[in-house]
């Protein structure tokens, strides 16, 4: 048997997770006596494996997350920031998504809600679904710009099919009349239909306000709050508490000074 050959037309035919798994399988000992039909379903599923990490890579690139390395098996339950740990743990099942349901994360800055949200929509990505983030002052941008650029249709259909949208930094300035109606047109093409992940620094009883219309903030509200999952979050920044528990590097004038004493020891 050529294997060399057999290798080059697996790479040719892309079929990169058949050919790692042809490769390992030549290179263990006592391969050779393995049913060729057990060859056939390793090389099988290390290919299925290889288009799935494919293909969640590709969703994870177009969901475009402010923090893609942001795992929910990274999240820090230690921190003195009330997050309660099994009611977010049972949100990473993303069963939420299914239900087409609203995830609402708000705290003070620094809390890591942020962080959060795109821990979320990173599992989306690896749970098969798709998801996109936005921080709100930019998605009011690009949908005005798409109106000016005539692509606007091509960008609302995107952000309506997205099973997982991200809204991020919800507030504090009041909306104006465009971004209002810009968001009641995305949050009712959504309702009952997909899914959407909100932060804030205000609490939701405070999102009314921010809309700063009667009428509209009921309508936007009434869809979003109804059925929703909330995540209050207290506690200070999570930064400044990073910062005071990694040790402080000497500064250079401090170094010449020890250097000095050294020296003259």
């Amino acid at each position: 048997m050529d294997t060399n050959a057999v290798l080059e037309t697996l790479y040719t035919l892309k079929l990169e997770g058949m050919a790692t798994a042809f490769e390992e399988m030549l290179n263990k000992t006592g391969s050779r006596n393995v049913d060729r039909v057990e060859w056939i379903k390793l090389m099988a599923e290390s290919e299925d494996k290889t288009r799935a990490e494919r293909r969640f890579h590709s969703r994870l690139r177009t969901a475009k997350l402010r923090d893609s390395e942001a795992n929910i098996g990274d999240i820090d339950y230690t921190t003195l920031r009330q997050l309660d740990r099994v009611k977010f743990e049972e949100l990473t099942k993303c069963d939420w998504i299914a239900g087409h349901s609203s995830v609402l994360i708000t705290g003070p800055c620094g809390v890591g809600k942020s962080y959060l949200a795109c821990a979320l929509g990173h599992e989306a990505c690896r749970q098969e679904k798709t998801a996109i983030y936005f921080c709100m002052p930019r998605l009011f941008q690009e949908l005005e710009t798409a109106r000016t650029t005539e692509t606007y249709e091509r960008l609302f259909k995107k952000i309506i099919r997205t099973d997982v949208l991200i809204l991020d930094d919800w507030g504090p300035d009041l909306m104006t009349a465009g971004q209002r109606r810009d968001l009641m047109e995305v949050v009712d093409a959504r309702y009952g239909r997909k899914a959407t992940v909100i932060t804030s620094q205000l609490s939701v009883e405070k999102w009314y306000d921010v809309i700063a219309d009667p009428t509209f903030a009921d309508a936007i509200l009434d869809r979003l709050v109804h059925s929703s999952h909330r995540v209050p979050l207290e506690g200070p920044s999570m930064r400044k508490v990073n910062s005071l528990a990694s040790p402080r590097k000497p500064s250079f004038a401090r170094m010449l000074q020890e250097q000095r004493h050294a020296t003259v020891g």
